[in-house]
């Protein structure tokens, strides 16, 4: 479930109010080159000749120009007929002019994108091995000069003197009275806010997509473990890439009622290598060694080898993407850090309001009473790794390799599983017209990571579903994915597609991607033919999405504190990076964690591959837990396909209003937290 529609937004950040920044924004202010006194005069000039009709617009537009105007694109006379004679006053002429750049920016958006795709598939897709030469291809962004570009030309001023920008706040309190085109006219004033040079972005495309390379190449060979009695308990076969493939075969074994707990003790042993850097780099997409794990030895031919410790390698690539992104800092200015482009930006949800939603559901009394639940079904004490619980979902009752048997069967090859793709719609509500449709714009490619959807970025342009298919067919975890992912890529289709505006397409955050992805997925066995007419069902929905937002949320924590050290202390190693991240994991698992699965000074929330590859994604995952169930409920009784029409073409607007509009309230775990108890009440 890897993100990659956060990589090809990572750049295009929204405008929102950040009340922190207030003391850098004046800094930069004074060192603007066209100066307070200049600007006013030209915004009393426009209001003199055009009338106080268009006063908002004028202060706005001639502002936000002035902002961006540097001494290289000419003098302040230059700025100030620029304003004059490129400041649209007419309806009719502004409505003209907003249709030319809407069609032009989709044209560089898509263009620029499919180039991106194919330069990465060799990185991203099986095949050969990665040279160096992949790589220089796969890390260039084709767009890096584009928005250089933009400004010499002046279309850049020419779009942000027309159509300022407003604030998260602004956006809050006005755009319940705005029509669509004002929603639109709204999103293409959050187009230019800052000039980040080109060198920058190529730096930072060239950063991420090696990060994203040493996790997808990150793989284990679990054919290879051993236990301290020399015992393989894994299949040959096995290779599963960190931390996707690991957690997904630990959850697997709640199933295995043999063996099922030692290889999830061993799986946890393995996860605790890779945090602390203890895991030999032999081990590490390396079938050459058998390694055991617990006691921390490694073998060649039956013969002990010296064990060489991965060098902080996972923390180095953590600290170059915050080093990539801190590069932004002194371009935003509304926006002076990773953190807050992340929230008040990117989810356009504050941070403190996304803190405390996560912070109410991990002390919820409700926390204490599911792992009692839980216990009594394993018939034992948890343990660290039963965050990672599954036996609320219908498969957990069912072991894997009767569904690998299934889905290896149903999908043999990449082909197979794209031509069942308007089938599986068509049993999840749609039409077969429209399923044909939306599938005719999707297509599925065999990936070298866990898997990724990766949307188009222009109309009736292919959206992509990356997925692990073996020589033996799909298994099962790749089937699980590959749902997940579909859902990603359905929603990236009917955004791109059916939404009136392009400004608009799209989600308001990742967050209400993930939450379709989430309906999808807990659809799975049903999609296969396996779904049990089980009244209880209901109840147990409930308590997978609230264990599952329990897990994830005390992840996000982890990530969230150490980004906040990481500015505290930017000249930090990787070793020093490395405590920080264990010492954020231990705190989090003490302060929520511990009372319940045990293990004081746990470090397993560090497991997380997002925190290497995607900088400070990870909290849009429990907010997408929280808007799925809240979706959930909707939708529930109606026709899916129906419901999504109807709340995701509302496309990019701001998140509260999204889910006022769809559901009928904000985001909150209030319904989660009440149907966990219902749920517990009943199956009690």
């Amino acid at each position: 479930m890897k993100p990659l529609l956060f990589i090809s937004t990572l750049l295009v950040l929204l405008i929102s109010c950040n009340a922190n920044s207030s003391k850098k924004e004046n800094e930069m202010s004074k060192n603007n080159f066209i100066t307070e006194m200049k600007t006013n005069d030209v915004i009393s000039v426009l209001k003199d000749s055009l009338g106080e009709t268009a006063t908002s617009r004028i202060e706005r537009g001639v502002q936000q120009v002035a902002n961006l105007w540097q001494k290289s694109d000419g003098t302040t006379e230059e700025f100030t007929e620029f304003c004059k004679t490129n400041f649209v006053a007419d309806d009719a002429q502004i409505d003209k002019l907003f249709n030319t750049l809407e069609r032009n920016f989709e044209v560089f958006d898509g263009y620029f994108h499919k180039i991106d795709v194919l330069l990465k598939e060799p990185l991203q897709l099986e095949g050969d091995d990665i040279t160096p030469v992949d790589m220089m291809f796969g890390s260039y962004n084709a767009s890096s000069h584009l928005n250089d570009d933009l400004y010499a030309n002046k279309i850049a001023f020419l779009t942000a003197l027309n159509f300022p920008f407003y604030t998260l706040q602004e956006k809050t309190e006005l755009g319940k009275e705005w029509t669509r085109k004002e929603w639109a006219y709204a999103r293409m004033g959050d187009r230019f806010i800052a000039r980040i040079p080109a060198d920058i972005q190529q730096n930072i495309s060239k950063t991420l997509t090696e990060a994203d390379a040493y996790i997808s190449d990150y793989n284990i060979f679990m054919g290879k473990l051993r236990n301290d009695k020399g015992e393989q308990l894994f299949p040959d076969e096995m290779k599963l890439i960190t931390h996707w493939g690991l957690r997904d075969e630990l959850k697997s074994n709640y199933a295995d009622n043999t063996k099922g707990l030692e290889k999830q003790r061993m799986v946890y042993a393995v996860m605790k290598r890779i945090i602390d850097q203890s895991i030999p780099q032999q081990a590490i997409n390396n079938d050459k060694f058998t390694w055991n794990p617990i006691a921390n030895k490694l073998y060649e031919n039956n013969a002990e080898v010296a064990v060489s410790s991965e060098p902080d390698t996972r923390y180095k690539t953590f600290l170059g993407n915050f080093h990539a992104m801190r590069q932004l800092d002194a371009y935003y200015k509304h926006y002076p850090t990773q953190i807050s482009r992340a929230f008040d930006a990117t989810m356009e949800i504050p941070q403190k309001d996304v803190e405390t939603l996560f912070k109410g559901l991990l002390s919820s009394p409700q926390v204490k009473e599911v792992a009692a639940f839980i216990e009594s079904r394993l018939g034992r004490k948890l343990e660290p790794f039963d965050i990672w619980y599954n036996g609320f979902k219908a498969r957990g009752g069912i072991p894997e390799d009767q569904l690998t048997a299934i889905t290896s069967k149903k999908y043999p090859n990449p082909k197979a599983l794209e031509a069942d793709l308007p089938n599986i719609l068509v049993k999840l509500g749609w039409k077969p017209e429209k399923a044909k449709e939306i599938s005719s714009l999707i297509t599925v490619d065999p990936s070298r990571g866990a898997g990724h959807a990766w949307g188009a970025s222009m109309r009736n342009d292919i959206s992509r579903l990356r997925t692990r298919i073996g020589a033996n067919g799909m298994d099962y975890k790749g089937y699980n994915i590959a749902v997940h992912e579909f859902g990603h890529n359905v929603e990236q289709t009917i955004t791109m597609n059916d939404v009136d505006f392009y400004t608009l397409n799209g989600v308001p955050n990742t967050a209400f991607t993930e939450a379709v992805a989430f309906l999808f997925q807990k659809r799975d066995l049903e999609l296969l033919g396996l779904k049990n007419p089980n009244p209880e069902d209901e109840y147990y929905l409930a308590l997978d999405n609230f264990w599952s937002s329990y897990e994830i949320m005390g992840v996000s924590l982890v990530d969230i504190q150490v980004w906040e050290w990481l500015y505290k202390n930017p000249n930090a190693t990787p070793a020093q990076l490395k405590e920080t991240v264990i010492n954020a994991a231990k705190d989090v698992w003490n302060t929520y964690y511990a009372g319940i699965l045990g293990g004081k000074d746990e470090i397993l929330l560090g497991i997380y591959s997002h925190m290497i590859d995607y900088p400070l994604y990870l909290p849009n995952y429990p907010m997408g837990h929280l808007i799925d169930f809240q979706i959930g409920q909707q939708v529930r009784g109606k026709n899916l396909a129906d419901e999504m029409d109807r709340m995701y073409t509302q496309g990019r607007i701001i998140p509260q209003l999204w889910m006022e509009n769809a559901v009928g309230s904000p985001i909150t775990t209030t319904p989660l937290l009440k149907a966990t108890s219902e749920a517990l009440k009943a199956l009690k």
